[in-house]
């Protein structure tokens, strides 16, 4: 038997050269056909205290589709809750002035959180067609956290993540997020108010993961420490 001191040395791959290689081979494949893309769900709290987070989103969406465009493309669907029970969703949208202009014409109103909504109606989508991740952004919960898991059921079943991303230190919500993340193998993360670039880092990594799964969101690791974010919180929650 060769002992460790005798075993010749095999030089591991560098990360930097490991991303490359992988960024190369994305780019040589031919277009992902259009029921290959992938898709995200892009639920959004939009109850009065939420503006100036929906502004920010507005702001950033149309990263999400650039990053994902490296991966193989991205269909976004915007679902949002506000006012006295009314939530809906947009039809699925590959085009990010198009996502861009639908968010533009909302308006927040005041109200109560709806997430068990917004989490039945993903695992529906999910049961029609492949579903790559749940984004829900948000400051509260004011519904029952057992109702809300029994909700994400369906979607841990189908191995679907929810990435719940928190502006704000309320404990409800928190507890709240975490369970669902912990229940769909998701993730958990708090963003400051007023924290642009925290928030973009988030989106764009959420992006990548729905559009080409853990190894698109290693490779962005490397250089987006918001993907390395959301790693590190993916596997807290496991």
């Amino acid at each position: 038997m060769t002992s460790d001191k005798t075993r010749p040395t095999v030089p591991l791959p560098s990360a930097t050269s490991q991303v490359a290689a992988f960024l190369a081979e994305v780019r040589a494949r031919p277009p992902v056909p259009a029921e290959r893309r992938g898709r995200l769900i892009f639920a959004l709290d939009a109850t009065m205290s939420r503006q100036p987070t929906w502004d920010l989103a507005c702001a950033l969406q149309a990263e999400m589709f650039e990053e994902a465009a490296a991966v193989g493309g991205l269909d976004l669907q915007l679902v949002y809750y506000r006012g006295i029970g009314e939530c809906r969703a947009s039809p699925w949208i590959a085009d990010a002035s198009r996502f861009g202009a639908l968010m533009g014409r909302i308006e927040c109103r005041g109200g109560r959180t709806q997430i068990g909504r917004v989490l039945k109606h993903a695992g529906a989508e999910a049961a029609r067609g492949p579903l790559g991740a749940v984004v829900l952004i948000g400051d509260a919960m004011e519904e029952t956290l057992d109702h809300l898991c029994a909700e994400a059921g369906p979607l841990a079943v189908r191995g679907i993540p929810v990435f719940l991303f928190q502006e704000g230190h309320d404990p409800g919500a928190e507890r709240a997020f975490r369970e669902i993340a912990r229940l769909t193998k998701g993730a958990w993360c708090r963003f400051d108010a007023g924290a642009s670039a925290q928030l973009r880092a988030l989106l764009r990594a959420a992006a990548s993961y729905a559009a080409g799964g853990t190894q698109a969101l290693t490779a962005l690791s490397a250089s987006s420490a918001g993907a390395r974010q959301l790693l590190a919180a993916m596997r807290d929650s496991q």
